[in-house]
């Protein structure tokens, strides 16, 4: 049993082709496409409304070397999002469970923060190894410790992403596998348990949200301090 609550979390496969290529490609086709029409329908308006509140409060704590980046952080938001809330509907597979894939949006922007700011500023990115102030007995530890840190940070935003979405989809597999388990001895308690099932997947809604959004904010942060 407690294999088959893990086999959801595998990337499945038709006539031995991985379908997460698939997963990944479709939700841009969910979105429409706004038209060159002075006035566009509802849903249209709604959609760049939305994006265009959270682009301002996305670049607002930036200078305008880091506005370029709009585009790319506005678009892995909603990507991520999409993902996430595909995932929670039946006999679907999310590919933010896995670990390699968000490790893969992860290292390579984290790596052009980095490589952005040893660039445009050198001094002050090295600065940041070493805290102003520091004894000098405590420098090499201060520069050993910080350089550990710089380096955890795209392994803390993949782990991060994949930890809550997988303990999620655990905790729904499993409170939905004791409903039915209860039902035929217990039909009041598994309702209640229904109802507890039914509040959890509205929590993972919210959680598939923001951990999207954690996940572009804490890169813009990156960005800041590089920028």
């Amino acid at each position: 049993m407690m294999v088959s609550f893990f086999d959801q979390f595998a990337s499945p496969l038709y006539l031995g082709i991985p379908l997460i290529a698939i997963a990944i490609t479709l939700p841009w086709v969910l979105y429409p496409t706004p038209s060159s029409r002075w006035i566009n329908n509802r849903l249209i308006t709604v959609q760049g409304w939305l994006i265009n509140r959270f682009t301002n409060q996305l670049m607002l704590p930036l200078n305008m070397g880091g506005h370029k980046w709009a585009l790319l952080l506005v678009s892995l938001m909603i990507f991520l999002i999409t993902i996430n809330m595909l995932g929670l509907l039946p006999y679907t597979f999310t590919p933010t469970t896995q670990l390699s894939l968000n490790m893969g949006f992860a290292v390579p922007l984290w790596l052009v923060t980095v490589i952005i700011g040893m660039r445009n500023q050198p001094t002050v990115a090295l600065g940041h190894l070493l805290p102003e102030g520091t004894p000098i007995p405590l420098i090499p530890v201060l520069i050993i410790i910080e350089t550990i840190s710089l380096f955890i940070r795209p392994l803390a935003l993949g782990v991060r992403l994949t930890a809550n979405l997988t303990a999620g989809h655990l905790l729904i597999q499993l409170i939905a596998t004791a409903v039915f388990v209860l039902l035929p001895m217990m039909p009041t308690v598994a309702i209640l348990t229904a109802t507890v099932l039914f509040l959890l997947t509205l929590l993972e809604v919210a959680v598939a949200m923001i951990q999207a959004y954690v996940f572009v904010l804490l890169l813009s942060l990156y960005l800041q301090e590089n920028v």
